[in-house]
């Protein structure tokens, strides 16, 4: 069996290819070729965090996989991330298992690569301005993953410690070569903006409808039992798209608030969800239909995507002699 570090997965992990990966992950998933349950989970309450399982199959990546993914807030600012993962794959001709890597590099760069391939599809094509609300690795990879789909000019980030946000502003600057601003302020940080990736673990919605500009791309990754990024009135007026209705519509741990929340109001009906990714990926519905119009992708993660970047990052490794060989007999 493979195993595989988190230096060496974010090493072999290469963004445009994930992006791709992920386009045919996510139109298998919508055609039914892909197979991806709803994730289970246990809570931890004295920690509020949570570990799930997610187990996945895409046999045209000819792939087989778990992935175990712990969620602990309180981490945030301790030097730990708050999402930590493994991932074990299998041969899914014999269910022998092949690899174990880790899964947290692949969290980060898979959710990214997700919210790009939403910005590709929704986005506008001259969309330059990106707002970033949260300061942690997801926010530093949705800076990476945007820049990779359309031509980003500037970047604007908020968040709660306008100190992180400054460190974030200084080190995406060095990275990306753009200008960076850092704001304490949402609202602030969303004017002007054409793409707006919400990544935080907010309680209260950072995602208002009074805050966004005409023709803004918003995407949502933030998961919090007990929270929402994104407000009702947002949700009402946007084109909703998601990964999956399945899994976006399913009780927690799987699906989102965001959405729930709202549909249990009676703000929205469940045909208020206008597409998953596979079904703008496919031309079955359409995405965009103004300048002016408001797009959100609601993400809330499945696990083809984790096993298209396994994948991937499983036959770079093999083809480079990276990683360490074991045998579990």
């Amino acid at each position: 069996m493979l195993v595989l570090g988190r230096a060496q997965v974010e090493a072999l992990l290469d963004i445009d290819a994930l992006i791709d990966a992920l386009a045919s992950a996510m139109t298998d998933l919508s055609a039914g070729r892909a197979a991806a349950p709803d994730r289970v989970a246990v809570r931890v309450a004295e920690q509020d965090g949570f570990l799930a399982a997610m187990p996945g199959h895409v046999p045209s990546a000819e792939t087989l996989m778990t992935k175990l993914v712990s969620v602990f807030p309180h981490n945030g600012g301790t030097g730990l991330p708050t999402h930590q993962a493994l991932i074990v794959a299998f041969d899914p001709h014999t269910g022998e298992p092949t690899a174990l890597l880790d899964g947290t590099a692949i969290t980060a760069a898979r959710t990214a690569a997700g919210s790009a391939l939403s910005a590709r599809l929704l986005a506008r094509d001259d969309a330059s301005v990106l707002a970033l609300l949260g300061t942690g690795a997801q926010a530093r990879a949705h800076a990476a993953a945007m820049c990779r789909v359309r031509p980003v000019q500037r970047i604007r980030i908020a968040g709660r410690d306008r100190a992180k946000a400054a460190a974030l502003a200084e080190t995406l600057s060095a990275e990306l070569g753009l200008p960076v601003e850092a704001f304490t302020d949402y609202a602030e940080a969303l004017d002007g903006a054409d793409i707006a990736a919400a990544t935080t673990h907010a309680v209260d919605p950072v995602i208002r409808r009074s805050w966004l500009p005409p023709g803004v791309h918003v995407t949502s990754v933030g998961f919090n039992p007990d929270g929402r990024e994104i407000d009702d009135a947002t949700i009402a007026e946007a084109l909703v798209c998601v990964e999956s209705r399945q899994a976006a519509l399913a009780p927690f741990p799987a699906g989102s608030n965001d959405l729930l929340e709202p549909l249990r109001e009676g703000v929205i009906t469940e045909d208020h969800v206008h597409a998953e990714l596979g079904e703008l990926l496919t031309g079955e519905k359409a995405g965009r239909t103004s300048p002016d119009q408001i797009t959100l992708y609601k993400s809330v993660g499945v696990a083809v995507q984790d096993a298209a970047a396994a994948a991937l990052v499983v036959a770079a490794a093999r083809e480079r002699s990276v990683g360490t060989e074991i045998s579990l007999g």
